[in-house]
């Protein structure tokens, strides 16, 4: 099953749509709850990165029998050093950002602590893709 959600750069009121949609589908063919809950983790971080710091993106998410894929492609000023900005704590958000409660520099170590495949490629001045996997068999 093939999804597709475009997000608009500052529209914080919609923020977390697309990972609340995505939530719902995967209760309905259920997947299990502590994977579910990794996914929407890592979907709502890289859905509000979009939000709080590109112009505008779109997320594709392919849901398969065992896995979920999801790519965020987003336009916007890119990411300098994707190394650094994989660090705790590391933000690159707006004063405006931070006021409303985001920007705290922990989007991209979520992603990654709840994902089993990560991918970031980033351009600056043009944007970023993010892309993950999320296995739906639960680590034993």
């Amino acid at each position: 099953m093939k999804l597709r959600f475009h997000v608009e750069g500052g529209d914080f009121s919609n923020a977390g749509a697309a990972s609340s949609e995505v939530k719902k589908l995967l209760k309905q063919i259920n997947v299990p709850s502590e994977i579910v809950k990794r996914i929407v983790v890592a979907l709502y971080e890289a859905e509000v990165n979009i939000v709080a710091h590109a112009y505008e993106g779109d997320i594709e998410v392919d849901i398969q029998a065992d896995r979920i894929d999801a790519l965020l492609s987003d336009r916007g000023p890119g990411i300098a050093d994707i190394e650094l900005a994989m660090q705790e704590g590391y933000s690159t958000a707006s004063p405006k950002v931070r006021e409303m409660g985001f920007g705290a520099g922990m989007g991209l170590p979520n992603i990654r602590k709840n994902t089993d495949v990560l991918n970031i490629e980033s351009t600056p001045g043009k944007g970023t893709n993010v892309s993950f996997t999320v296995f739906f068999q639960t680590k034993s």
